[in-house]
C-alpha cells in the first residue's frame, strides 16, 4: 500500500507552507460548457494548430477540434503504460511506409497482449481517412493501441474493449546535412522483450536523451550487456567502415526499424555503383564503432542524421561523410519519388 503521508513527510512541512496551502483554493468547474471554454483558451490564440485531426475509437470518429483531443484518464495506457504505438511519415501528400509501420504495430500489440478493436484493413482505412480529413500534406501520423479504459487496476481484464487512437501532427520533414554529437548512455537499456516491442514505456529513452542534452550532445548510444552497440533512444544507428562496408547492429535485441530495414534494401545500389563494398547486419563492438569512418542515426522522421562526434571524439575525420549523404539521398529519393508499394497517395477532401 502506498503511503502518501508518512511521518517524515509530515515533519518536513513547515507552518508557513501549511498556511499557504490553506490559502490556495482549487477551482471547481460548475458545468461541462465552462470546462470546454477553458480547454479552448489554449487553442484560440490564432496560431496554426499543430494537431489538425485525431481519431478516437472511444468517441467513434475523427476530431478536428484540438481542445477535444483527449483520452480517458482510466485508459490503461495512461496509468499502467499498457499500450503500443507507431509513426508514419506524411510527405507531399503521401504516407510513407504505412504498411510496414502498421505491420510492426500489430506485432508489438501481439507481444503486449493487446487485441485490436478492428481488423488490420479497418485500422489502415481509419489512418488514411484521418490523414485526408486533416488536410496535412507534411508531418507525421502517430497511432496507438491500448488495453482501453475501464479502471485503475493492473490487469486489463476489467476493460470492456481495447482502444485505438491516432493523431496527425504537422511538422517539417527534411534531409539533415549537418552532423551531431552523441554520448554513450549510462541509462540502462530495455531488455530485449521490451526493446523489440514499440511500447509507450519510454522513460529510459527520455532519460537517455536528457542525459545527452545535459552534456551538450544531441542524443545517445546504448551499449548492451555484452558490449555490442544497440541503438539510439528512438532511432537505429549505422556505421560505414574504412573498408566501405555499411553495417547495422542485429535487430534481435533492439527495435526493428522500418527505415533502417528500408535502408538495407536500398543501400545495395551503392554496392552496384562500386561506392560501397558490402551491406550487412552484425554485432559491432564499441571499439569498432568508434573507429568507423562514418556513423549515422536512422529513423522515420530523420530519415538519416550524420553523427560526427561521440563522447567528445571525432568519428572519422569529424565531418559529414560522403557515403552518409549518398545513403541519405537514397532514402530521401525513396520518400519523395519511390515505388507505390512504399508510398500511399492520400486523397484529400
Amino acid at each position: 500500500m502506498e503511503n502518501c503521508n508518512s511521518p517524515s513527510d509530515q515533519k518536513s512541512v513547515t507552518g508557513a507552507e501549511v498556511e499557504r496551502d490553506t490559502e490556495f483554493r482549487v477551482h471547481v468547474f460548475s458545468s461541462s460548457s465552462e470546462l470546454v471554454e477553458k480547454l479552448h483558451e489554449k487553442w484560440d490564440s490564432g496560431k496554426e494548430k499543430p494537431y489538425p485531426a485525431m481519431y478516437s475509437s472511444v468517441f467513434g470518429g475523427i476530431i478536428l477540434d484540438p481542445a477535444m483531443m483527449v483520452i480517458p484518464i482510466d485508459d490503461h495506457m495512461v496509468h499502467r503504460g499498457h499500450g503500443v504505438f507507431d509513426t508514419s511519415i506524411i510527405l507531399n501528400g503521401y504516407l510513407y511506409e504505412l504498411d510496414a509501420h502498421l505491420d510492426r504495430f500489430l506485432r508489438s500489440a501481439a507481444k503486449a497482449k493487446i487485441s485490436s478493436p478492428f481488423p488490420r484493413s479497418t485500422l489502415r482505412s481509419i489512418l488514411v481517412q484521418l490523414t485526408a480529413a486533416s488536410r496535412c500534406t507534411e508531418g507525421t501520423l502517430r497511432f496507438w493501441l491500448t488495453s482501453g479504459p475501464g479502471n485503475f487496476l493492473l490487469s486489463p481484464s476489467g476493460c470492456p474493449t481495447s482502444a485505438f487512437y491516432a493523431v496527425v501532427i504537422k511538422d517539417k520533414i527534411y534531409q539533415h546535412r549537418e552532423g551531431v554529437k552523441v554520448i554513450t548512455s549510462t541509462i540502462p537499456m530495455k531488455s530485449p522483450l521490451f526493446a523489440t516491442t514499440k511500447n509507450v514505456n519510454y522513460l529510459p529513452n527520455v532519460l537517455s536523451v536528457m542525459e545527452a542534452e545535459e552534456k551538450g550532445a544531441f542524443a545517445s548510444i546504448w551499449v548492451d550487456e555484452e558490449g555490442y552497440i544497440a541503438e539510439g533512444p528512438n532511432v537505429n544507428v549505422a556505421f560505414i567502415t574504412h573498408d566501405k562496408e555499411l553495417i547495422l547492429p542485429f535487430f534481435d535485441k533492439i527495435l526493428s526499424g522500418c527505415t533502417a530495414k528500408r535502408l538495407l534494401e536500398l543501400a545495395p545500389k551503392l554496392v552496384e555503383q562500386g561506392r560501397l563494398k558490402d551491406v550487412r547486419t552484425a554485432n559491432v563492438t564499441v571499439e569498432e564503432a568508434k573507429g568507423s569512418a562514418e556513423m549515422m542515426y536512422v529513423g522515420s522522421t530523420l530519415p538519416l542524421l550524420p553523427i560526427v562526434m561521440w563522447d567528445e571524439k571525432p568519428i572519422g575525420d569529424g565531418l559529414v561523410g560522403e557515403l552518409t549523404m549518398a545513403l541519405s539521398d537514397l532514402l530521401w529519393d525513396d520518400m519523395v519519388a519511390g515505388p507505390k508499394t512504399h508510398r500511399l497517395l492520400v486523397t484529400y477532401a
